[in-house]
């Protein structure tokens, strides 16, 4: 055993030292390594989004967000089905057979574009330049609009006009009529969006 002298405080210098740099290493290595894991958002961008309508009142729009996208969910009026009559002669897809599979499922392919008539599900996403139209449910003339306005949606970015179940004018911008995203009913009430068959 040698009789040299224990330094203590160069011992407990270099115990601190060391530990503080054990510390600081683990607290740069956990945020680095919980970056590898998705997060709860990226867990749930592509997670199908249950949707309560039970509240809903003909002619109201409610939003959600799948996958990132915009989906509206609107509850259409008797007067709103009616007026699908109106528009088929002025659309350029009235019976959505342009790229079915990427727009239109085969529950939704009539002229409601829906399930259920009085209900309306598509992402808000015009098919021209991806801006997101705006409502334009009231009829009649307005600003941008044709005077026998039957309800609808604009996309103010570049003037494409939509009926009511998201198909598209002729002569508009936007190619084809608005995406209607997977969907079902979990009951009278409820819709799942982001898939259309039970697992």
């Amino acid at each position: 055993m040698s009789d040299t002298p224990v330094d203590t405080s160069k011992r407990t210098w270099l115990i601190a030292s060391t530990c503080a740099g054990a510390m600081g290493g683990a607290a740069v290595a956990v945020p680095f390594v919980s970056t590898f894991q998705p997060s709860e958002r990226a867990k749930a961008a592509g997670a199908a989004v249950e949707v309560d309508i039970s509240a809903m009142k003909p002619g109201e729009k409610i939003t959600v967000e799948w996958r990132g996208k915009p989906v509206w969910v609107v509850k259409r009026t008797p007067e709103q089905l009616e007026s699908l009559n109106k528009t088929e002669s002025q659309l350029a897809d009235p019976k959505s057979e342009r790229k079915p599979d990427e727009f239109t499922p085969v529950y939704a392919r009539n002229q409601a574009r829906s399930i259920k008539p009085e209900v309306f599900v598509a992402v808000g996403i015009c098919t021209h330049l991806g801006c997101s139209p705006s409502d334009k449910f009231q009829t009649g003339a307005q600003p941008s609009l044709p005077d026998d306005w039957n309800g609808g949606f604009l996309c103010p970015c570049h003037g494409s006009t939509f009926d009511i179940a998201g198909r598209v004018f002729k002569n508009k911008p936007a190619p084809d009529n608005l995406e209607i995203p997977p969907h079902m009913y979990l009951s009278d009430t409820k819709l799942l969006i982001g898939e259309d068959k039970k697992a």
